[in-house]
């Protein structure tokens, strides 16, 4: 296996924390703007599904793994199980505002069932380009307050917790990769990695804007004042969609590792904001 800028002391925690059980949330959660809670509850609707996928892409290879990367990957498994189940309950809040949010999981699964026709090791390149996504959009959320800025107090930390864990694990599925690929030639190796990401980016954006775009028209605002809108906050400030493009561009550099970057100061300062609500709410 090729070496691997992930650090030694890397600790993924296995957190089994609940959200959303005590209070429903309004029908547009994030600030009163149905452009922003369109695009959350779009990406929400392709977790359950997604991360049952990248469970069963990596723990494909976790017998051959070496140590320390096979009790990384039990560690992945366990946060995406938690992911899964908190988006459930996440989805199911949006099908009790008066969503139909079964459409969009439909498109999810469909997409997730064409990627699965494919081998073993594209489907774990798969993984790597959405775990790549997750990680972008994770640090983004996490270094730049204005991302979730009007999001509920629950749903704001559902979120922090959901972006904390995909930098502690993101470069697992990308670390089983290269083990995987680890008697292919490199340039090899980094081709087949960026073809699926160029892929998977077209994919996925045509399923979260479709998303999007089917919750937008339940609520009779999928018009152009909407949209104006939810693309000035996605790709202008705070420009979640537009980092996560430019995270494209990094991902296929020769020589990439999602460690590159070493954002762990960021899990600090969440995870004292979210023990401190809890202590909050435990108090209350």
């Amino acid at each position: 296996m090729p070496p691997t800028p992930t650090p030694i002391d890397l600790r993924i925690e296995k957190r089994d924390r609940k959200f959303g059980r005590e209070i429903a949330p309004p029908r547009w959660w994030h600030g009163g703007d149905p452009g922003r809670t369109a695009f959350f509850n779009a990406l929400s609707s392709t977790f359950p599904v997604g991360e049952k996928f990248f469970m069963t892409a990596v723990r494909h290879y976790r017998s051959g793994a070496p140590e320390p990367l096979r009790e990384q990957i039990d560690d992945f498994l366990f946060q995406e199980s938690m992911h899964s189940r908190e988006h459930v309950v996440f989805n199911r809040q949006a099908e009790d505002a008066g969503y139909d949010i079964a459409p969009l999981e439909e498109r999810a699964r469909r997409t997730i069932a064409w990627v699965k026709r494919r081998p073993p090791l594209q489907q774990l390149a798969a993984t790597c380009a959405l775990e790549h996504f997750t990680a972008t959009l994770a640090h983004d959320a996490l270094a730049d307050p204005e991302h979730l800025a009007g999001a509920t107090d629950e749903a704001k930390r559902l979120w922090q917790w959901h972006a904390m864990e995909e930098i502690e694990h993101k470069a697992v599925a990308f670390d089983t990769y290269l083990h995987a690929t680890r008697d292919m030639a490199p340039f090899r190796r980094w081709l087949k990695r960026s073809l699926v990401m160029c892929v998977t980016t077209l994919r996925f954006h045509y399923v979260i804007f479709r998303n999007t775009a089917d919750l937008l028209r339940q609520d009779g605002l999928n018009n152009w004042a909407t949209w104006r809108s939810l693309l000035s906050y996605l790709y202008r400030r705070p420009g979640t969609m537009r980092l996560l493009l430019s995270g494209v561009f990094t991902y296929i550099r020769p020589g990439f590792h999602p460690w590159d970057i070493d954002d762990r100061h960021l899990l600090e300062k969440t995870m004292t904001i979210l023990d401190q609500a809890e202590l909050a709410k435990d108090a209350a």
